[in-house]
């Protein structure tokens, strides 16, 4: 493969961690960076909440540094292959309401997981964060693996949230053609993780993940735990959603499986191409039509010229 065709790949590929910083553990492997094109999947509603499907390239416009971005490739996608990521939180806050929680996640999976096509992996969390299945299309496997969670310890939700997306999000390329999804049940506190907040988010930035989130509080959005959940999914153009009751759970579920079927694809070649490393804040917008949301991350990592 020559080097322009690999600058010319979609989407990010990871850098856990800038130039600089130290990573937790010598054990840790360095993936590097190599994009002249951003991915950004995304999803457009009006004002009552409804998506919006109909729009075409010249309804959009991208802009990064002030400077509105030409847009290379634009599709409505509606049935992209699907990778998500369940994180679980199996720590003693969330024992409560934790056998709903999981029953209802099961059967997300069977509703939203298509055999062949889709694929699934599921991370539990407390002391630490645990691989418990690794990205599959077997529904039936997938439940089996949540049903034998067990509740206890504290809570490692940044690990997970970076594992799974340098693990396992990044596998299949190109990257532009699937759409990729954490989603995370549990209360949005954090005490047992080898990374920061930062790092994690960092990582789902370069994974081109999409976090939604569930809260298991049940206080309201009036703690630092759902202002991180919420936190996560705006800066990805995912959702926080906080049920009062545990059987608001399951609308919650089917609202994550429309919207991962609603959205919209722009590729676009920063211009000027900046490769620093660092974070480029990102705008997408729609023209001339009010009332209509864009939710898209808020940025990406540049590469980092050697």
């Amino acid at each position: 493969m020559t080097q322009s065709r690999r600058a010319f790949c979609a989407g990010l590929t990871a850098l856990p961690l800038l130039r600089g910083q130290q990573p937790p553990s010598d054990s840790d492997p360095v993936i590097t960076l190599d994009v002249t094109r951003v991915n950004l999947l995304f999803t457009v509603s009006d004002r009552r909440g409804r998506f919006v499907n109909n729009l075409s390239a010249d309804d959009f416009q991208v802009v990064e540094h002030k400077r509105p971005q030409k847009i290379l490739e634009f599709a409505a996608e509606s049935d992209l292959p699907l990778r998500i990521g369940l994180l679980v939180d199996t720590s003693n806050s969330i024992r409560d309401r934790f056998k709903f929680e999981l029953e209802t996640a099961s059967h997300f999976l069977e509703t939203v997981i298509r055999k062949g096509r889709d694929k699934a992996l599921i991370y539990s969390f407390d002391n630490q964060a645990e691989l418990v299945q690794d990205l599959t299309d077997d529904v039936n496997l997938l439940g089996k693996k949540l049903r034998s969670l067990r509740a206890g310890g504290g809570t490692a939700m940044y690990e997970a949230m970076y594992l799974a997306s340098r693990d396992h999000l990044m596998q299949d390329q190109p990257r532009h053609k699937y759409r990729r999804a954490l989603i995370i049940i549990g209360d949005g506190d954090d005490n047992a993780s080898r990374f920061s907040r930062d790092q994690a988010l960092e990582m789902v930035h370069k994974a081109d993940g999409v976090i939604y989130c569930i809260s298991t509080n049940q206080t309201g959005m009036n703690n630092i735990g759902d202002k991180t959940l919420k936190y996560f999914a705006e800066e990805t153009g995912g959702q926080a959603f906080f049920p009062f009751k545990a059987q608001d759970l399951a609308q919650d579920f089917e609202n994550i499986a429309n919207e991962l079927r609603s959205q919209y694809s722009i590729l676009y070649r920063p211009e000027p191409l900046i490769t620093d490393g660092k974070y480029h804040p990102i705008l997408v917008r729609v023209r001339n039509q009010r009332g209509l949301v864009v939710r898209s991350r808020k940025g990406y990592y540049a590469p980092l010229s050697m």
